[in-house]
């Protein structure tokens, strides 16, 4: 009797060439989705280099028109300058973004539940706003808040009071930048050390926190976000 011989199955696997296609497939993929995730890191870095340009630009405009300190200025009270309700209210004059002698502080990262001529960071935008210098409204709570910035925090300014933040007398903020985008900006805009130097950054606990000490470095995890201030 006869034995038929064994027949090797069917199934065949991947030939060496279908397994280099398909790395190369997963390569390809791997490169543009990283190269996009830094394409879009890259952007929100110069929005947020941008925004820090912008203010100082539109606060040197509105010192050379008005040879005053927005938010800061004493004659913002005219209302024949910015005619129309509510009549525009002033500062103190002191040079600072607080109220009085800053003591406390008039913090960045909050926005007053009105106008109030107390409270001179909120007045900062509104009067930039009234003079055109900055995009936004002009009228009703919504005139002295904080814009927003590429990375879901806000832009504000204060005294630099009591802070290592920076050096001067005012600062403008930006928060809850990711770790990369902060390093980028404080590298292209100063130093690159985030307790240094005329840009300084702070780890945040939390979002949009209270101005506090700068760090000593910038740690690059993927999960911190920091709090990145500069002399206005």
């Amino acid at each position: 009797m006869k034995t038929c011989p064994n027949k090797r199955s069917g199934q065949s696997g991947f030939t060496l060439v279908e397994i280099a296609i398909v790395l190369v497939i997963i390569g390809l993929l791997l490169g543009g989705i990283l190269k996009g995730q830094e394409m879009i890191t890259n952007a929100k870095t110069k929005n947020v280099i941008n925004d820090f340009n912008g203010v100082t630009a539109a606060v040197n405009s509105y010192q050379d028109r008005y040879r005053a300190l927005p938010g800061d200025e004493l004659n913002a009270t005219v209302a024949a300058r910015w005619p129309g309700p509510p009549i525009a209210v002033g500062g103190d004059g002191n040079g600072a973004l607080c109220t009085g002698a800053c003591v406390p502080v008039s913090p960045y990262n909050t926005t007053p539940a009105a106008p109030a001529s107390t409270y001179e960071p909120g007045l900062f935008w509104m009067h930039l706003r009234l003079a055109g210098f900055v995009p936004g409204p002009t009228t009703g709570v919504a005139s002295t808040a904080q814009p927003n910035n590429a990375a879901n925090g806000i832009i504000g300014v204060q005294a630099n009071s009591g802070t290592s933040m920076s050096v001067g007398a005012n600062i403008v903020c930006s928060s809850n930048l990711p770790d990369k985008i902060a390093s980028a900006v404080d590298t292209q805009m100063d130093d690159a050390v985030a307790g240094t130097g005329q840009v300084r950054g702070q780890l945040q606990g939390g979002p949009n926190p209270a101005v506090g000490a700068a760090s000593s470095t910038y740690v690059e995890t993927g999960a911190n976000q920091y709090l990145v201030c500069k002399s206005l």
